[in-house]
């Protein structure tokens, strides 16, 4: 196990190259650039401010300069539309908040999409499975940008219950309804995946086994079906961490938390190619160490798998 974790941790690094030059050449090939206006400046201020930035040299020069910043001093360089400040200050910023409502989000809609799951399978055909079921399909059908709006005109100026935007230090009444947005589509999803593996677990002949041995219905449940009935939606559960985190965007534009989502979306509009690739960068990392996180975990429920 520790050889794997090594070997895909090396093979993290040319992944995460291919990632950032795929990205810069794709930024590059597009039309415009990040001083270009409606109304153009003067060429000599405009020759002054590329040199500034480095962006008077070749493009391969560019890129070099930027890969061996980022390897050797973790560098993402100087904003090009952020007067006095650096991707560092903006990723450091934005990131734990998105981090934190992201988190909350993965723990409400694995908590609540497992306990549906696990409830619709063990009352299956009864009240139960159909309550389950049909929660699941009416927050499928809403995704976060919509439930965001919908969750803003309810709680909000409805009922005034809840503020509708902003993050004060991320006290909680401001983590509601960012949290509800963001989880509810991930928690159906979850909750019928496990619906299907527990129910699968449920109808193998180990579990009849147990059961014509006279063994409690608890202790089938919990010590014989759970475990592997979890083998598919931990498969899920690790990329969906990284969906909460690189899905915010419509979290921090309908409720203004001051995360990482409007960061990059800005970044992509106004051509600033340092944020743009910063932020790409660590959505990269993020999805390679959670993908080995959830392998690892994969490995511990089933026993029989060796890397």
């Amino acid at each position: 196990m520790l050889n794997y974790s090594i070997r895909r941790v090396l093979s993290a690094i040319p992944t995460l190259l291919v990632l950032v030059i795929a990205s810069f050449l794709m930024i590059k090939a597009a039309p415009g650039g990040p001083f270009t206006s409606e109304r153009p400046l003067p060429p000599q201020v405009l020759a002054n401010i590329e040199a500034r930035y480095g962006l008077d040299q070749p493009e391969w020069k560019q890129l070099w300069d930027y890969v061996t910043g980022i390897l050797f001093n973790f560098d993402f360089g100087p904003s090009f539309k952020f007067k006095d400040r650096d991707v560092n200050d903006i990723i450091a910023q934005g990131f734990p908040v998105t981090l934190t409502y992201g988190t909350l989000s993965f723990l409400v809609a694995s908590t609540v999409g497992i306990a549906l799951g696990v409830a619709a399978a063990i009352r299956h055909n009864t009240w139960l499975d159909y309550l389950a079921v049909g929660i699941s399909f009416a927050a499928q059908a809403l995704p976060n940008f919509v439930m965001a709006p919908l969750l803003v005109l309810i709680f909000t100026y409805k009922l005034g219950w809840l503020p509708g935007g902003g993050w004060y230090g991320g006290q909680w009444q401001y983590l509601i309804l960012p949290v509800a947005a963001l989880s509810t589509s991930y928690m159906a999803t979850i909750a019928r995946i496990t619906r299907s593996s527990m129910l699968e677990v449920l109808h193998s002949n180990y579990i009849r086994t147990a059961a014509a041995k006279g063994l409690p219905a608890r202790s089938i449940i919990w010590r014989h079906a759970f475990k592997p009935a979890m083998m598919p939606v931990v498969s899920y559960l690790g990329p969906v961490f990284v969906y909460m985190i690189t899905g915010s965007v419509f979290v921090d534009i309908y409720f203004s938390t001051g995360g990482l989502g409007r960061a990059y979306v800005n970044s992509a509009l106004s051509r600033d190619y340092a944020v743009l690739l910063g932020v790409t960068v660590l959505y990269g990392v993020l999805t390679i160490a959670f993908n080995l996180i959830t392998d690892l975990i994969y490995g511990w429920l089933d026993p029989k798998i060796r890397y």
